[in-house]
């Protein structure tokens, strides 16, 4: 009986996700609010009618890379180009000031009297750890709410999405270093190698592929189901690739070769069916895993302390530094402000971080607890936030790409009401 568990923790899942997503939508919250609360309310820290397993594990990794495929087919390519600069200098602000800030929140609680640490690395490398897992960007979730609320398109949306990818790569960069200094085994020139030839091998097999595809699938009478598996192969085949061979993320690979299809005629066709799975099975499972690995250790005031007070930095420190990058590159102060704000989930990257840290003695047990908090509060905070600022009836419309009509206030105000209307 045991083995078919598997289907009832579905069943539950997408019940829940969809129940909650539907009562979030009528306080005018994005659903992907409901979704992430489902899984704290399924979880371990809610009712614990469910735990993490294996299979929910890498459906939910497929989900996010679905996610991430999806969003690079939207993207608009001479959009994100020109925003290329403004999103690096974006993300190394925003990898920066977090960094400072959680390092700063960690010298003062990370002491004597304070929070007892225990952790094997010394006290430097654990203030500087504690920095580097705030610099950590979960851009899932505010891809699938930019998406929900039809401004993915916008030069924020770009912006964000930009900033990002890059975000990963300095994360990838800053968590080495900081790891070399207690594992001798880390080499960083190596990692660094590692991260420029993956982006070769993805600008030349993304050129031929792009090639060869784009006449196989433009040149079609019709559009054919073959056309779609092929394209989640090289979906998959990108982010295995960057993941195991050149040690970037996978949401990364999946990212870059959904921008390769993206300018193939048929592209939305495409988009379409992996809309479809992404919607009914994948999305579901992936936010409300992010709640089923919540699981809070014991907390003492002190610690307490420390999670409020490195919450508001994690909130501020991404909004402050993403919104000076994006002045600094000519964004105006309502842009500056959405993607600030669009950066501030930390979700499973956080985790992720935290987790490999911990397996090095770079974060003591005490540290989890606040950790954990900051990544539920920043992932549930920012769609809200998001669809605040987006609504902002006091700027206008955003251009969705070079050529295309700019929406009217009026226009902009309907849309809003209107809301997304799958249910």
């Amino acid at each position: 009986m045991n083995s078919y568990g598997y289907l009832l923790d579905l069943a539950i899942i997408l019940l829940g996700t969809k129940v909650l997503g539907l009562l979030t939508k009528r306080v005018q919250m994005p659903q992907v609010v409901g979704a992430l609360l489902a899984g704290l309310v399924l979880g371990p820290v809610g009712l614990g009618v469910l735990s993490e397993t294996a299979f929910i594990h890498e459906i939910a990794e497929i989900g996010v890379i679905v996610l991430m495929f999806c969003a690079g087919m939207e993207t608009d390519i001479k959009e994100l180009k020109a925003s290329g600069k403004a999103s690096f200098v974006i993300a190394l602000c925003g990898v920066i000031v977090p960094l400072i800030g959680g390092y700063f929140c960690a010298l003062i609680f990370n002491r004597p009297g304070m929070i007892p640490s225990y952790a094997s690395a010394r006290t430097f490398l654990q203030n500087i750890f504690i920095g580097v897992i705030l610099t950590a960007t979960s851009v899932s979730i505010t891809v699938e709410t930019l998406k929900e609320l039809g401004k993915l398109k916008t030069r924020s949306g770009n912006a964000i999405l930009g900033a990002a990818i890059i975000d990963d790569i300095l994360g990838i960069i800053a968590l080495t270093i900081v790891t070399s200094m207690a594992d001798d085994s880390v080499n960083i020139a190596i990692v660094l190698i590692k991260v420029v030839a993956f982006f070769v091998f993805a600008a030349i097999v993304g050129v031929i592929f792009y090639k060869f595809y784009k006449k196989w699938v433009d040149g079609a009478k019709k559009e054919l189901h073959r056309h779609t598996i092929v394209a989640f192969v090289f979906c998959l085949l990108m982010s295995y690739i960057a993941e195991a061979v050149f040690g970037v993320a996978d949401i990364t690979g999946a990212f870059i070769a959904g921008l390769i299809i993206s300018n193939i005629e048929r592209s939305e066709y495409l988009q379409t069916k992996f809309d479809t799975i992404s919607y009914m099975l994948l999305s579901p499972v992936f936010f409300a895993s992010i709640g089923l690995k919540v699981v809070l250790p014991k907390m003492n005031f002190t610690i307490v302390a420390f999670a409020v007070v490195l919450t508001i930095v994690a909130i501020l420190t991404k909004i402050i530094g993403c919104g000076i990058g994006a002045k600094m590159c000519g964004y105006q102060n309502y842009q500056a402000k959405r993607i600030g704000i669009g950066m501030i989930s930390r979700g499973e990257v956080a985790l992720i971080v935290a987790s490999k840290g911990s397996t090095l003695g770079l974060l003591g047990i005490a540290f989890l607890g606040p950790v954990i908090i900051v990544v539920v509060i920043t992932t549930i905070i920012t769609p809200i936030l998001l669809k605040m600022v987006f609504r902002d009836g006091t700027k206008p419309t955003e251009p969705i790409a070079a050529g295309e009509e700019i929406k009217s206030y009026y226009e902009n105000v309907e849309e809003i009401r209107r809301g997304d209307k799958r249910e």
